[in-house]
């Protein structure tokens, strides 16, 4: 494990993981995170993973900058003696493909030389990692995307995506968790809300999960969608090693 700190700031250290963006080192990330919040070091606040690094925000009142670099390489040298496992999870995310919920998979369709059906089926075939949170709250950086259904971002953005609304810009796939401007190939929509500021957890997903997104009809999307509404719908997720159900 290769690392390096630089200071962000008088409160913040920029842990860099190198420059690869890849599975591998989004794993180093995540298992150095879950090993400081288990020990719970005294003046840390806030953790940010992204693609390359981890960001720990921190009260130079309760610890300086000096103390925390040498934990941290403390934490780094055990790391690399013990074998850390971190856990993941897979969350199944409904989603009403094209139509009036997905008006731009033909165009992705046809971009890409295939069918609609084939657009769908390559979409929703694997697990994407969730490499980090952001652009606005429960917003998934996701990765994994095949790159035969990768797709131009839209010349002229529209002013408004519905929530819920699953999209394509290039190489990447993503989720609108809230209605905002946005310039992405939408394809599809999922009633299941990824931010909620009147749930326990108000953001649904977190760095290191997966999302894997599920095929459903009008029917089970309207089904699902009133559950949503009542508060009684489960997402269904799954850890490697076994299957469960979550209620988030």
């Amino acid at each position: 494990m290769k690392i390096q700190f630089h200071p962000l700031g008088d409160t913040g250290i920029q842990v860099l993981f190198g420059s690869d963006i890849s599975e591998e080192t989004n794993q180093q990330i995540r298992m150095f995170a879950d090993y400081l919040k288990k020990v719970e070091i005294e003046g840390i606040t806030e953790l940010v993973p992204a693609y390359t690094t981890l960001t720990v925000f921190y009260r130079p009142d309760k610890i300086s900058y000096k103390d925390l670099c040498n934990t941290l390489q403390d934490i780094k040298e055990v790391l690399q003696k013990e074998e850390v496992q971190s856990s993941a999870i897979v969350y199944e995310i409904p989603v009403l493909y094209g139509g009036d919920v997905g008006l731009d998979l033909s165009e992705v369709a046809s971009y890409n030389g295939m069918t609609e059906d084939e657009v769908v089926s390559i979409h929703s075939n694997q697990p994407y990692l969730i490499y980090m949170m952001g652009f606005v709250p429960g917003f998934p950086y996701l990765g994994g995307m095949p790159k035969e259904i990768a797709t131009p971002r839209r010349e002229n953005p529209r002013a408004r995506i519905e929530a819920g609304s699953v999209g394509i810009a290039g190489e990447q796939t993503g989720v609108y968790p809230i209605e905002t401007p946005g310039g992405w190939q939408i394809i599809g929509r999922t009633p299941v809300k990824l931010y909620d500021s009147e749930r326990h957890e108000p953001i649904l997903l977190s760095a290191g999960a997966y999302i894997r997104f599920a095929p459903v009809d009008r029917k089970e999307y309207e089904e699902i969608e009133e559950a949503v509404s009542r508060g009684e719908y489960k997402v269904k997720s799954y850890a490697k090693g076994g299957a469960h159900d979550e209620d988030r």
